[in-house]
C-alpha cells in the first residue's frame, strides 16, 4: 500500500529533476534546456550500418541527458515523456526538412491534402515491456506526435513492428553482435501495411548507439511495401493476421498509460484479427522512409561529418 501511495504522489507532486535531481520538479530549466536548447545535428555511428537511414538527434546521449532517459525507461518517470518528446519532435522537424528540401508542409498528396507524418516507433522486447510497464519509445513518440501536431505539422503515431523472435540484451554487445543479434528480428505486422502507405515515414526511437535497431526497423518497414497487394473486394479474414494495436496486448497497462501523452485518434483499442478483412493489407506503394529520429545519440557520433 506504501509503494502505490509513493507511485501517485510521484506523478502528482515529482520528487526530483530526472537530470540532476534538483527536488520537486520533474525537469529543471538548465537539463531542458541541456535536452530540447541545442541544435539537432545529423548523426552517424562509426562503421555505419547497412541500410541505415539519415538518423538526427535532439542531444548527445551523456550527462543530464542519460540520465533524464533512464529515468523515463527504467525507473518509470513517466512525466518525463513529455519534454522528450518535445526534443524528439524537434529532431522529426529537422529530418522532414533534410528529406524534403523546403518546410514540413512540402509533404502533401495529390489532391492538395497534408500527408500526415507516420512516426513508427522501435519496439522493445516483450520482456522488456513486462518487467518496466510501459513501451519507453512508443510513449515518447506519442508525446511528440503531439508536439508536432501543435506546430502544425499533421502526426501519428503507427506501432506496427513487433519482434519475431527473442533477441539477446544488447548491452555488451559490440557494433557487428548488435547487427547479427538483431538481424530478421523485426517485421510488419499485417494489418500494418495498410497504415505505412499513409504518409512519409520516420523511425523513432529514444536512443542510438550503433544504429542497428534503427537498420533493423528501416529493413522490416521497407520488406513490408513489397508485399504482395491484396484486392480491395476480397472478403473474410486474413490468415495469421495480427491487430497492429495488441502488438503488447495483455501484458501491460500501456493503453492505459498512453492516456497521458496520447490524444484519442492515436489510441486504438484491441480488435481481435478477423474482424480485419483482407482489404487492409493493400498497401497502395511502396513505404516512403524518410529518415530516423532520436532524443539522444552516442557522442561520438555526433563528430562525424561526411558531406
Amino acid at each position: 500500500m506504501r509503494g502505490w501511495w509513493q507511485d501517485l504522489t510521484d506523478l502528482v507532486l515529482p520528487g526530483e529533476c530526472g537530470g540532476c535531481g534538483v527536488p520537486r520538479t520533474v525537469l529543471c530549466a538548465r537539463c531542458r534546456a541541456v535536452l530540447c536548447g541545442a541544435a539537432v545535428h545529423r548523426v552517424r555511428p562509426v562503421p555505419e550500418p547497412p541500410g541505415l537511414p539519415v538518423v538526427l538527434a535532439a542531444a548527445r546521449y551523456a550527462d543530464e541527458v542519460r540520465a533524464t532517459l533512464l529515468a523515463h525507461k527504467e525507473r518509470g518517470a513517466l512525466a518525463l515523456a513529455g519534454p522528450l518528446g518535445v526534443a524528439l519532435a524537434g529532431a522529426v522537424r529537422a529530418g522532414l526538412r533534410c528529406a524534403s528540401g523546403s518546410a514540413e508542409a512540402g509533404l502533401a498528396r495529390p489532391r492538395g491534402a497534408v500527408a500526415p507524418v507516420l512516426l513508427v516507433p522501435v519496439p522493445s522486447g516483450r520482456r522488456s515491456v513486462r518487467a518496466r510497464g510501459h513501451d519507453p519509445a512508443r510513449r515518447i513518440a506519442l508525446a511528440a506526435a503531439g508536439g508536432l501536431r501543435r506546430r502544425g505539422v499533421p502526426a501519428r503515431v503507427v506501432g506496427v513492428l513487433r519482434q519475431r523472435r527473442d533477441v539477446a540484451d544488447q548491452s555488451g554487445l559490440n557494433s557487428r553482435q548488435r547487427l547479427d543479434n538483431l538481424a530478421g528480428a523485426l517485421e510488419v505486422a499485417p494489418a500494418g501495411v495498410r497504415l505505412l502507405a499513409g504518409g512519409p515515414v520516420v523511425l523513432v526511437d529514444d536512443v542510438m548507439t550503433t544504429g542497428a535497431s534503427l537498420a533493423e526497423a528501416a529493413r522490416a518497414v521497407r520488406a513490408a511495401s513489397s508485399w504482395p497487394r491484396v484486392p480491395s473486394g476480397a472478403s473474410g479474414p486474413i490468415p495469421n493476421a495480427v491487430w497492429t494495436s495488441a502488438v503488447y496486448g495483455g501484458e501491460t497497462w500501456e493503453s492505459r498509460e498512453e492516456q497521458n501523452v496520447g490524444s484519442r485518434r492515436e489510441r486504438t483499442g484491441r480488435r481481435p484479427a478477423r474482424q480485419v478483412n483482407a482489404g487492409a493489407v493493400d498497401a497502395g506503394g511502396v513505404v516512403d522512409v524518410v529518415c530516423a529520429a532520436v532524443v539522444a545519440a552516442s557522442p561520438d557520433s555526433f563528430e562525424i561529418n561526411r558531406n
